[in-house]
């Protein structure tokens, strides 16, 4: 059977944020390390190096451009990721959505330098689309349900099954509300490889408890 994998989003949380950042991907990094479980964690841009050096689990940016070294101010090049110790990087986020063929040129520029790719959809369709340029994930994560108490495994199962069939290149992650073992073992269940999640770690309490019950349902 194939190794599930957990992609923590870190968005732009005071709570991963900076040294908290480190802090939270240290957690993850030791919960990978106790488990053997693939947790991969997304950084901002700006916190990409300080994170690489002090964890071995893969490090995600959480967005790249489709710009060559040059002119290009504000925007993210994938060679300075690279350089920074990512290992990938998600693309078109739901709350940085970018065109279709953007999205294709991204995944190329990334392929190219042997760094991982997320491609985030906000259904099945939207996920059949991407697939087609060969991410090596697709995440699908409905808006509405991003961030909220009610996970996709709950609300809307059926989008999951959709999914499965959409997805034929890549491996397809679940999220959006995803907060509990639960919720990881249905979407498993239902034909997922995995889960892609943000708040229910970052915003945690306890987030290395959180984690730990995440893992188990993947047993």
């Amino acid at each position: 059977m194939t190794q599930s994998t957990i992609i923590i989003n870190f968005k732009t949380y005071a709570e991963s944020t900076g040294e908290n950042a480190v802090k939270l991907a240290k957690i993850c990094d030791d919960v990978a390390k106790e488990t053997g479980a693939d947790i991969r964690v997304a950084v901002q841009a700006v916190d990409v190096f300080r994170i690489a050096k002090e964890v071995s689990i893969p490090v995600y940016g959480q967005h790249c451009d489709d710009i060559t070294a040059g002119a290009h101010t504000g925007f993210i090049l994938p060679e300075a990721l690279k350089e920074a110790g990512a290992k990938g990087s998600l693309v078109n986020h739901s709350e940085h959505k970018i065109p279709h063929d953007k999205v294709e040129a991204v995944v190329k520029r990334l392929k190219e330098l042997g760094l991982a790719t997320c491609i985030c959809a906000v259904d099945d369709d939207e996920a059949s689309k991407v697939d087609v340029f060969n991410p090596d994930f697709v995440a699908v994560e409905p808006p509405e349900l991003i961030g909220g108490n009610i996970s996709v495994s709950t609300a809307r199962p059926e989008l999951i099954k959709h999914s499965v069939d959409s997805v034929k290149n890549s491996k397809l992650l679940v999220g959006a509300g995803v907060k509990n073992a639960n919720d990881v073992r249905i979407g498993l269940q239902l034909g997922a490889h995995g889960v892609l999640l943000a708040s229910g770690i970052t915003k945690a309490k306890d987030p290395r408890a959180v984690l730990l019950d995440l893992v188990s349902g993947t047993k």
